[in-house]
């Protein structure tokens, strides 16, 4: 049973009665879940801005993707979400697996995938009406999936997890907007913690904070990694070599290479490669 069939089962509608809902099911113990992107293409209306792209985000790594403005880092990832389909006239062509089950195939609930396959923005979006822990709560009861647990417990390990809990633990009931921009950021990683994904997509998640709040979100992600497999899109690359396991370069829209991440940032292959990460363009 795979990550996304699991949710479906997990947000059955309350109205149904007990003894007709399916039982619970539980993942086979695994260390970790795969993307696997095959022939991948992004459409904005007719303009392709992902051009075939055959790639695999391994369980339990990091893996950046980096490449200069415009080549199709952020498509890439929101197709992974499910949320490109969402602009008018955007779609994809080729197949999106989450494990061995396609995340675009018929009778895939969405909800149920953004479950399975979290994302972190650009910038923090926390919701500004609401608490520093119905923040957290949120997607849990969006989905259905808060019924029957210990929502404390779910929220504050959540915020353990996304590095938190020590500097909002006695003010859960205040506003969210009142955090720091870092701590923002980590809150929107603790909201993405709390449904359990299997995946993290991670947009420039960096790129409007300060060195020390990057510096906490970078030590946070290497704990992460234990627990997800993690899609990193940065245009820093100082940042991709420190973090990441593995670093994917994309060029108009096309996957030029991918590697581990100390080779690509020592020998690529090819010669654009080299071009980009020693700064000649970009």
């Amino acid at each position: 049973m795979s990550a996304v069939q699991e949710a479906d089962v997990e947000t059955t509608p309350a109205t149904t009665p007990p003894e007709q809902q399916p039982a619970p099911v539980t993942l086979p113990s695994r260390e970790g879940h795969s993307i696997t992107l095959r022939k991948l293409k992004a459409f904005y209306g007719d303009t392709e801005a992902v051009k075939g792209v055959d790639l695999t985000f391994a369980p339990n790594k990091i893996t950046a993707i980096i490449g200069p403005s415009g080549c199709g880092k952020s498509t890439l990832v929101r197709s992974i979400n499910r949320m490109h389909e969402e602009i008018p006239g955007a779609r994809i062509e080729g197949e999106i697996l989450l494990d061995e089950t396609p995340i675009y195939g018929d009778g895939v609930d969405v909800v149920a995938v953004r479950r399975a396959i979290g994302m972190v923005f650009q910038r923090p979006n926390p919701f500004p009406t609401m608490s520093i822990f119905d923040n957290v709560a949120s997607g849990l009861r969006l989905t259905g999936t808060a019924r029957g647990q210990n929502l404390n417990n779910i929220i504050h390990e959540a915020l353990r997890g996304a590095g938190l809990w020590a500097e909002v633990k006695g003010r859960l009931d205040r506003p969210a907007m009142g955090l720091s921009g870092g701590q923002q950021q980590r809150l929107c990683i603790a909201r993405a913690l709390a449904v359990k994904p299997d995946v993290l997509l991670m947009d420039e998640p960096c790129s409007a904070l300060d060195p020390v709040a990057t510096l906490r979100i970078e030590e946070l992600l290497s704990d992460l990694k234990e627990r997800v497999t993690i899609v990193l899109v940065t245009h820093n690359m100082q940042q991709a070599a420190r973090v990441s396991d593995v670093t994917a370069f994309m060029l108009d829209g096309e996957l030029v290479e991918v590697d581990e991440t100390e080779k690509i940032f020592t020998n690529p292959s090819d010669e654009r490669t080299e071009q980009y990460v020693s700064g000649k363009f970009g």
